[in-house]
This record gives structure tokens, sequence and C-alpha cells, in this order.
């Protein structure tokens, strides 16, 4: 059974899962056998929750959600990759989900990796430099406006990484524009559970 959910119908459904999550009073909602049965032929997953790989940010738990509800990307620091980008658009665009959250936390230890590689010019090795690299622009940008703290730059690239996404899509800025889709840009925090909303684009 599709949601058919307005983006403003779905951020609420997932606020108030959040909210029964803080409060200690999470319903877990679809996780039996017969939901189970049920979404064997297809799913209609009423939000696309794009976050940070942090272990401590499992998606379905902080929202109360359970087995077809959510469409789920992680990586590390939420940086966007192509194979991110043809996710998204897969749920936008075939599934038909209304609402995209992008997922940040407190503490990130991505965006404090490439804090400090801003700050001392050493670039980490491997493929975490990639992260690293995609991280910069939310960091200087911080900095540009007098915000060192890694919580402040954080929400800088939860902001960035939203835009980026809509300004890469076409898929997915199209549907802004028709108001099907919406994208909202969450701070979590880790010691409260809670995720605060920092933007927002498109009709909430």
């Amino acid at each position: 059974m599709a949601t058919y959910l307005t983006p403003a119908l779905a951020w609420r459904r997932l606020r108030e899962g959040n909210e029964r999550f803080v409060s200690g009073g999470s319903s877990h909602p679809n996780q039996d056998a017969s939901r189970r049965s049920s979404l064997v032929e297809n799913q209609h997953p009423f939000a696309v929750i794009f976050g940070c790989s942090d272990s401590r940010l499992a998606a379905e738990i902080i929202f109360d959600l359970g087995l077809g509800d959510a469409f789920v990307v992680r990586t590390a620091g939420q940086v966007i990759d192509d194979a991110v980008l043809g996710s998204l658009e897969y749920s936008v665009g075939v599934l038909g989900v209304p609402l995209i959250a992008v997922l940040g936390h407190d503490s990130c230890g991505a965006v404090s990796a490439t804090k400090n590689a801003v700050d001392t010019g050493e670039m980490p090795v491997g493929f975490i430099r990639d992260l690293v690299e995609r991280i910069t622009p939310s960091v200087l940008t911080s900095m540009r406006n007098d915000q060192h703290e890694v919580n402040d730059m954080v929400v800088e690239h939860v902001k960035q990484t939203s835009q980026r996404m809509v300004d890469s899509s076409r898929v997915i800025s199209a549907a802004i524009e028709k108001g099907r889709v919406a994208v909202i840009g969450l701070s979590y925090s880790l010691a409260e559970g809670r995720a605060n909303v920092v933007s927002g684009i498109g009709e909430l």
C-alpha cells in the first residue's frame, strides 16, 4: 500500500517517531512477520534518510520506524558521491518518496578529521582523504563565518550537502519544483536523541 504522503506529512511522521524515541516511548512499528510478508512484492517508503554512517545514528531506531518505512542511504560524514545521488534519485524517481532528510550529528568524526586536516595542513591517507576533501568546503565556510566548533561545522555541512544534492540532481530539483518532494536538513544530538531542523528546501 503506497503512502502518498505530502512532504509535510512525511516530515510530521518522522518528527513524531523521533519524539517517541527521545521520550523513551518507541513503539517499534512494522517490525513483525506480517509486515515482512506484506513487503515481499514491493515497497513504498515514505521518506529517504541520507545520514552519517556513525553507529549511534541508526535511522530506523532514532525515528522509531520499521520495515518498508524509510529508504536509507549512509556514508561517513553524509558525503555525496555518484552512488549516493543514484540512490537518492531512485528513491524519488522510482519509489516516489516525498521527503529527503539529510542527517548529520554532533561530534562527527568525519567532520572532526576534516577540521584537523584544515588546521594542520596534513591530509589523511587512503580513501579517508576523499571524505575529507568533500567535507572541506563546509569547514572552510564555517571558519569564514567565525564558527570554529565542530558542531557548527556539522550544521554547515548538512546545509551544504542538501544544497549540493539539489544542485547536482535534475531528478530531485524537478520534483522539488513540482512540490512533490522536499529536503530537510537535520542535526542529531547524540546525548538527547533529538533530530533538530537546520535547513529546508521545498515546501514543508
